[in-house]
C-alpha cells in the first residue's frame, strides 16, 4: 500500500531510539522528510545522518523538550528546515520515574506539556499542510491499574483526552489527531531491555502478562503510527489505537 507520505514533511521527538526512532525510519522509509530531536547532540547527528541515507532530508537539534521556548524553537526551526509541516509526532515520555513532586513536575512538563507545546508550535505550518495529521504517543497504563502508578499513567491518560479535543476541534480546519497507545515494548536500551537485565524477575512477569507470548517492538509501533499519520488514514481522527498484542483486555468503546 502507497501511504501518501512521499514528499510530505514530519517532526518527532526523542526519535533517536526506541519508538520515536523507528517512527523516524518508517516515515523516511515512506519518502517522508524527517526533523528529529533528543537531549544528545551525538546521537541527533548519527540519527540525521542514517535518515538522510534513506535519501530524504533530515534535521535535528539536541533539546530538552521539558524547556517550552528551546522545544517551540525546535519546531519553527524544523518547519523552515523542511519547508513546512504535515505530520507531528510528541513521543518523549519521563516514564514516570521517582515519587513526590518533583517526578509529578517532570511528567507534566514531558509527558503533558511537552506534547501541549509542540503541537501548539506546529498548528500555524500545519494548517497550510492539506494533509495534516498530530499523532500523539500514550501508552496501555492508562486503560489499567498495573505496576505502573503515579505520575506516568495519569498524564499518559489525560494525552488520549487532549487528542480527543484536539480532533473535534480542528477536524473544520482539515488537521487530524489520533494516539496510539502501546503495550510492554521490547528494545535493549529502552525500559523493558533494561529490566531484562537489571531485574529479570519483575522481566519475567511482564513478559509473562502478553497473551502473545513476546513484547512487540518499536518498529511494529512505528508502523502504526506512520499509517495514523498518513493520507491512506484520511478519515480516521480522534481514535486511540492500542497496539499492545492483546495484552490489555477490556472493551475499548
Amino acid at each position: 500500500m502507497d501511504l501518501g507520505l512521499r514528499g510530505r514533511r514530519a517532526i518527532v521527538t526523542g526519535a533517536t531510539r526506541g519508538i520515536g526512532w523507528h517512527t523516524a525510519a518508517v516515515l523516511a522509509d515512506e519518502g517522508c522528510d524527517v526533523g528529529i530531536c533528543s537531549r544528545d547532540e551525538a546521537d541527533v547527528a548519527a540519527a540525521v545522518a542514517r535518515l538522510e541515507e534513506k535519501g530524504v532530508r533530515a534535521f535535528g537539534r539536541a533539546v530538552d523538550v521539558s524547556d517550552g521556548p528551546a522545544l517551540q524553537a525546535w519546531v519553527r526551526e524544523a518547519a523552515e528546515a523542511l519547508g513546512g509541516l504535515d505530520v507531528v509526532v510528541p513521543n518523549v515520555s519521563s516514564l514516570g520515574a521517582g515519587e513526590g513532586d518533583e517526578a509529578w513536575r517532570m511528567a507534566f512538563d514531558v509527558d503533558l506539556m511537552h506534547t501541549v507545546r509542540t503541537v501548539e508550535a506546529s498548528l500555524p505550518y500545519l494548517a497550510s499542510s492539506g494533509a495534516a495529521s498530530i499523532v500523539v504517543v500514550s501508552s496501555i497504563a492508562c486503560r489499567a491499574i498495573g505496576p505502573f502508578e503515579g505520575p506516568y499513567p495519569t498524564f499518559k491518560a489525560a494525552l488520549i483526552r487532549y487528542v480527543a479535543g484536539l480532533a473535534a476541534d480542528l477536524a473544520a480546519d482539515g488537521i487530524r489527531a489520533n494516539a496510539v497507545s502501546p503495550g510492554t515494548i521490547y528494545f535493549e536500551d529502552g525500559f523493558w531491555g533494561r529490566m531484562e537485565r537489571d531485574n529479570p524477575e519483575f522481566f519475567a512477569m511482564g513478559l509473562g502478562r502478553n497473551p502473545m507470548g513476546r513484547m512487540g517492538t518499536p518498529e511494529e509501533v512505528g508502523r502504526a503510527i506512520a499509517f495514523l499519520a498518513s493520507p491512506a488514514s484520511s478519515f480516521t481522527t480522534g481514535a486511540n489505537l492500542v497496539i499492545d498484542g492483546g495484552l490489555s483486555r477490556g472493551v475499548q468503546l
